[in-house]
């Protein structure tokens, strides 16, 4: 069973990773791949609106998605947005990035290889990993405006999506995590980060949601940079 203030730390974790920006047109939408179709739907939703005249989808495949998504997580967004109505013009691929820094990175060259302007990307996650993708655009796309978008949910709901409530959970602590040390490692910008959000950050690691978080649950990283 996960405690009630074990939920309530989530949530708080939950909100922070959501940027709050509100879709607006922009050269370029870039999807992020991962195990959620739920970010190609989105992505659709957003093109149909008119928020862009193209698609990049971007990913390989990981751990949890070889089996779900042997041809690549890109290529599995792709089938899904001409599934959905997409003309095929107006998507690409990019099927090698394993990492958001690639993501950003190989969709970049891409672009530039197709010699496509881009001044501002829509920026397509998992609701929960908004803000460390725009962190690491920003990092390593210097001079671009980056609109950040999501599948509009509720933590329950997308708890409900994966099936899996301490999986959602541990996938929360790994993301501010991340968050908290790649600044450092030059992956990301820096990012202020309240105080009551580190404090549920700690709880919710010595409760024992660690599964997602780089090396191991007492990692001396993460425990300096809480300091």
């Amino acid at each position: 069973m996960i405690a009630e203030q074990d939920w309530a730390d989530a949530r708080l974790l939950w909100a922070y990773q959501r940027m709050g920006h509100e879709p607006r047109p922009c050269s370029v939408g870039i999807g992020l791949g991962s195990h959620d179709l739920g970010v190609a739907d989105t992505a659709v939703s957003l093109f149909r609106r008119g928020m862009m005249p193209l698609i990049v989808f971007t990913g390989a495949t990981s751990r949890t998605t070889r089996e779900r998504m042997p041809r690549g997580e890109a290529e599995h967004y792709r089938t899904r947005a001409l599934e959905l109505g997409v003309p095929a013009d107006a998507v690409l691929v990019e099927p090698r990035a394993r990492n958001t820094g690639e993501n950003i990175a190989l969709s970049r060259a891409l672009l530039e290889a197709r010699g496509f302007a881009v001044d501002s990307v829509l920026l397509i996650s998992k609701p929960y990993e908004e803000r460390r993708a725009c962190a690491t655009a920003r990092k390593l796309w210097p001079g671009v405006e980056f609109v950040s978008a999501s599948t509009p949910m509720t933590l329950p709901d997308y708890v409900a999506t994966i099936g899996d409530p301490r999986l959602v959970v541990d996938m929360l602590v790994g993301s501010l995590q991340r968050l908290l040390l790649y600044p450092a490692q030059g992956f990301t910008i820096p990012q202020d980060v309240p105080d009551d959000v580190t404090r549920a950050y700690g709880r919710l690691v010595s409760r024992g949601f660690t599964s997602r978080l780089l090396g191991g649950d007492g990692d001396v990283g993460t425990r300096a940079a809480l300091s």
